[in-house]
């Protein structure tokens, strides 16, 4: 791949990347009341997607890849971006990039969530790999992979704990891997008559005066 290849796939890639964040800044605006999943660490992952992107715009005339790790590479990038295009459309009004969840969000199981409970972050993960290698910066690909994991690690944690306050998401998702899919693993649909169900006893044990008041005959 020459330079001007290399400029033009960075260029794609940046491009997608802040359709990306205006389809996120529209969703946040009409989700409502919702926690964000460390706060703390969004800084950092923006200086990391940052980075990476600078990094791979570098011009490196003098490094290459063989064609078998650039076709893989490129292949790895394809997947990343159809993988997140997944993601946006299943969740539609739901997602963003600030890892804001609604207490009362809709449990997800369609789509990429079938399979793994973090396809965003496996797009991720494929990006901050497969760009920097496709343009020959493979030693910079390892570098910024390691960043990547570094802020995203306390993110997914919090991110988990925010879900798993949602009532059904553990039920819906036992048993599914993260980030690789295994066979037999599949998230399942909660009925919504259960979920409505789980989110009274839930709203009841976090203010037991609502158990009384709700009551007709209650005295």
């Amino acid at each position: 791949m020459n330079q001007r290849a290399r400029t033009a796939l960075v260029l794609a890639t940046g491009l997608q990347r802040l359709v990306e964040l205006r389809i996120s800044s529209r969703n946040r605006a009409r989700l409502g009341r919702a926690e964000q999943a460390s706060p703390a660490t969004y800084p950092a992952m923006v200086a990391a997607h940052v980075a990476l992107f600078a990094v791979s715009s570098w011009p490196r005339s003098g490094r290459r890849v063989s064609r078998s790790m650039e076709v893989a590479a490129l292949a790895g990038l394809a997947a990343s971006a159809g993988l997140r295009l997944w993601v946006i459309r299943t969740l539609g009004a739901s997602w963003n990039v600030t890892a804001h969840v609604p207490p009362d969000g809709r449990i997800e199981t369609g789509g990429p969530y079938r399979y793994v409970r973090h396809p965003n972050y496996v797009a991720v993960a494929l990006e901050f790999a497969c760009l920097p290698i496709a343009v020959g910066a493979c030693p910079e690909a390892v570098v910024l992979s390691l960043a990547d994991a570094a802020v995203l690690a306390p993110r997914i944690r919090a991110e988990e704990r925010l879900l798993d306050a949602i009532p059904g998401y553990r039920e819906a998702f036992r048993g599914v891997p993260r980030f690789i899919p295994r066979p037999g693993r599949r998230s399942r649909q909660i009925p919504a008559s259960d979920s409505q169900s789980r989110v009274v006893r839930s709203r009841n044990v976090r203010y037991p005066q609502l158990m009384a008041t709700s009551l007709p005959n209650a005295r």
